[in-house]
């Protein structure tokens, strides 16, 4: 039964931990709990903010609206055949429980998208990836409810116009539809993709040579939990910028004047470089300003070290940019939602 809440506090909502109120606050626990909720004039008359686990999120001053925390839960297996399984998870199910309940059960693909936090409705709009996997790779499709009518719509990969931490859901469509649950194509033998970063290293110090889909799983976690704060205990959330892309002029000149440059080839002949590694050049590597920081372990991590506001970590991001512009001319875009 749809239930709507004055003055909420937010902190315990959003993995920054950032204290913040909202107007009006409901969680959603059923589809039919959304639907009622188009018809009030509480959802008709103010700003409206959907939130899954709150793990992209920066609140930099209270909400004048309605939050709307999604809630829906649920896993099935759609079809199956010897090859591939679709899987469909609720929108609100937690996305890290989601990829282990996967694994257990021998499906392949998710692997490589280990204890990234958040919930399943935020994996296509942000186009999650980690360790050369993107949510594009696995995706099959997904149920949406357009929030203008009540209907129901049913996304294909091409619909969502992937792209780089983007999908229709964050520009053309934001805040116009309502995810309730998503589709995977997974397989039922391994792929394994263990080229990225050091999944390979780690599961040489695991002493594992013929890895399966759990291995790959505990390595990414393991390099992850070494060098990522737990949100539980320092708030975060996570990967603060985007990696920016130049192109190969301008990659370059940036080769030649910075030795040590870390940067990936793309597709279409230009460069992404690693925003982590440009910072940590510009010295920023645990600089702390009113209460925020950069993590001393991943300077592309910015944390609530000593109970900051979201205002405090958000001039910090600004202070960050600036820095990599004087010193690389290359401007930095941050992946984080700022409301």
């Amino acid at each position: 039964m749809l239930d709507i809440r004055n003055n909420v506090n937010l902190k315990t909502y959003n993995t920054f931990g950032i204290e913040a109120f909202c107007t009006y606050f409901t969680e959603i626990n059923s589809i039919e709990d959304f639907l009622a909720l188009l018809k009030t004039d509480i959802y008709k008359n103010n700003l409206k903010l959907i939130l899954g686990g709150g793990s992209n999120v920066l609140f930099t001053q209270n909400f004048n609206g309605i939050v709307i925390k999604n809630n829906l839960k649920g896993i099935e297996v759609v079809t199956q055949d010897n090859e591939a399984v679709i899987v469909r998870a609720a929108a609100g199910e937690n996305w890290h429980g989601f990829v282990l309940w996967c694994i257990e059960k021998g499906f392949c693909g998710l692997e490589n998208l280990s204890l990234i936090p958040g919930c399943i409705g935020a994996s296509p709009m942000q186009n999650i990836g980690a360790y050369g996997v993107e949510i594009k790779d696995v995706f099959n499709d997904l149920e949406a409810i357009n929030t203008a009518t009540g209907q129901k719509k049913v996304f294909s990969a091409a619909e969502c116009e992937f792209g780089y931490r983007e999908s229709v859901f964050k520009t053309k469509y934001k805040n116009q539809f309502f995810i309730i649950s998503v589709s995977f194509k997974l397989y039922r033998q391994p792929k394994l993709n263990t080229t990225y970063g050091a999944i390979n290293s780690e599961l040489e110090a695991m002493k594992i040579s013929n890895a399966t889909i759990k291995d790959v799983s505990n390595a990414v976690i393991a390099i992850r939990q070494s060098k990522l704060p737990n949100p539980a205990e320092t708030g975060n959330a996570g990967s603060f910028f985007k990696n920016p892309e130049v192109a190969k002029e301008k990659y370059d000149e940036l080769k030649r004047s910075f030795e040590g440059l870390v940067a990936y080839p793309l597709p279409n002949g230009n460069f992404k470089l690693a925003a982590g590694w440009l910072i940590e050049q510009c010295g920023l590597k645990g600089f702390e300003k009113e209460g925020a920081a950069v993590h001393s372990k991943q300077a592309l991590v910015l944390i609530n070290k000593n109970n900051c506001s979201g205002k405090a970590v958000f001039e910090l991001s600004g202070y960050v940019l600036q820095k990599v512009f004087d010193k690389f001319g290359v401007t930095l875009e941050r992946e984080v939602n700022i409301i």
